[in-house]
């Protein structure tokens, strides 16, 4: 754990301020003593934050002795945040939306130049079953990446086994959160059910293989995606009445890997939430491309009207509401 968190360290200036954040269950815990054993001898500053989302009864309590384990550790500042959790996505997608955004408030007030996440193998395999069942692609099954922006999951090639024998060894004490146990939330259902049936069927190094499938996608994905990138910039071309249009005949000579990955991308530029923005979406503007036969348009989320004007392909809003 202390080796991991050595390999990221070695990525920031020393005396920068590098925070943890810290749920008080066992990989965050295991996290935040591994980084405040490393920095004090890295020559950098570490500091903790718990985020509080309220969802439970004593979650403010719990936060606050969160906040304590951690000062005790030699982490300053340590804190609580307090937040909001909305119902946009579905309570999962609220709370980790209220937890970023607190995360980022942090980071920017302490002036932090990175903030660790105690996520493992077993989370990166968790999401790589989620994303398989739905039905999502190579960048999604591509998993959690090591460090995106500010943060960075030093533990993400660790078991979470190897994160309860650090906290023994620490003589750090865990919380398990009820959450993680309540099989209404489907990751749950995937910890306690999917992947140890995997694990039973199949043989053990389940989760390590789906961790390994999710680098090699991601190095897949990212290829990809720079291809996609000079794609588009080949493929717009001047439309007034639009606010992206593309050329069809440019579209039309890409591999279908690259060209939905452009007409992906001009959708979100025209403002179709990427949230909400599926692969049966994008199949149908793709259809207007490889298979019009005069087709009127394609309705998109985000009031995004995508429609074809002899040889351009046109993303504009809808007028209707």
């Amino acid at each position: 754990m202390r080796l991991a968190v050595r390999r990221t360290l070695a990525g920031v200036e020393a005396g920068d301020l590098v925070l943890v954040a810290c749920s008080g269950g066992a990989d965050s815990l295991a996290l935040a003593g591994a980084l405040a054993f490393e920095a004090a001898r890295s020559g950098h500053r570490a500091g903790g934050v718990t985020v509080d989302h309220g969802l439970q009864e004593g979650s403010a309590e719990r936060a606050a002795e969160v906040v304590a384990t951690m000062t005790g550790l030699g982490l300053a500042p340590a804190e609580a945040r307090t937040v909001t959790v909305g119902s946009a996505g579905g309570t999962e997608a609220a709370a980790r939306t209220a937890r970023y955004a607190a995360l980022d408030d942090a980071a920017a007030r302490h002036r932090a130049t990175a903030v660790l996440l105690g996520h493992t193998l077993d989370d990166q395999a968790e999401t790589v079953l989620l994303g398989l069942a739905r039905g999502s692609g190579a960048r999604s099954l591509a998993g959690m990446p090591a460090a995106f922006g500010c943060y960075h999951r030093p533990l993400l090639e660790l078991g979470r086994d190897l994160a309860r024998r650090a906290c023994l060894a620490m003589g750090l004490t865990p919380w398990d959160d009820p959450h993680n146990r309540d099989h209404a939330y489907a990751r749950p259902r995937v910890r306690a059910e999917i992947l140890p049936a995997l694990e039973a069927g199949l043989g053990p190094g389940v989760a390590a293989a789906l961790a390994r499938t999710a680098r090699m996608l991601r190095d897949d994905a990212d290829a990809l995606d720079e291809w996609a990138a000079r794609a588009m910039e080949a493929a717009v071309t001047d439309e007034p009445a639009a606010a992206t249009a593309l050329t069809v005949r440019v579209l039309t000579e890409l591999p279908r890997a690259i060209r939905t990955r452009v007409l992906h991308r001009a959708a979100i530029a025209a403002g179709s939430p990427p949230g909400a923005l599926a692969a049966v979406h994008v199949e149908a503007v793709d259809a207007l491309v490889t298979a019009w036969h005069g087709q009127s348009h394609v309705d998109l989320p985000g009031r995004v009207r995508v429609w074809r004007r002899y040889e351009k392909l046109l993303f504009g809003l809808s007028e209707n509401d």
